[in-house]
């Protein structure tokens, strides 16, 4: 399951990687393919992603020349967030939504939110969890960075890539790997 807040994350292409993810994940070596299980992908995507004001968009995929379904297992499901109603999906997008546990419908929920907003332990988890957050995201921005230092660097043409290396602060296998990806 995914939960995105961008409409860019929900990509179809970023479905059928997660997908792909977990056949690699429940196939183990000498296991016959047909051995793999079902799988269901689940984006929960804050908009109405597909616009059509449906709760879920089942994607399926079909044999175009006969128009029967392919059933290969693989199953992916986009959940509009927006949706709401009187169903449990629709109950558990408004949850979804809810600031303060007392709106929520689902008393698991508002049991783990008001743990996690109104008792000092589940503040400070909170607190450590989102500092975590920051700080990986730190890196990933640090990552980036460093990453279009060496393109530059690369475009430039002035440096061996040693030197761009030891800069930048990457191995030499990928100022190697960013080298062949750009064409540079």
């Amino acid at each position: 399951m995914e939960i995105q807040r961008q409409e860019k994350g929900a990509d179809p292409h970023r479905a059928r990687y997660h997908s792909s993810v977990m056949d690699v994940e429940n196939l183990h070596s000498r296991q016959e393919f047909k051995e793999l299980p079902d799988t269901y992908m689940i984006f929960i995507i804050e908009k109405d992603f597909y616009g059509k004001s449906e709760a879920v968009y089942p994607i399926e995929r079909i044999n175009l020349a006969t128009g029967k379904s392919f059933e290969d297992g693989e199953h992916i499901l986009y959940v509009n967030g927006e949706y709401r109603g009187e169903s449990n999906l629709g109950k558990l997008m408004h949850d979804f939504n809810c600031t303060q546990a007392s709106d929520m419908n689902f008393e698991l929920m508002a049991d783990r939110t008001r743990y996690l907003k109104e008792n000092p332990k589940g503040v400070s988890e909170m607190c450590r969890i989102m500092e975590d957050m920051r700080k990986e995201s730190l890196k990933e921005g640090i990552q980036e960075e460093k990453k279009m230092t060496v393109i530059r660097m690369l475009e430039a043409g002035k440096y061996l890539l040693e030197e761009i290396a030891y800069i930048s602060g990457l191995s030499l296998e990928e100022v190697n790997q960013l080298k062949a990806e750009r064409n540079v």
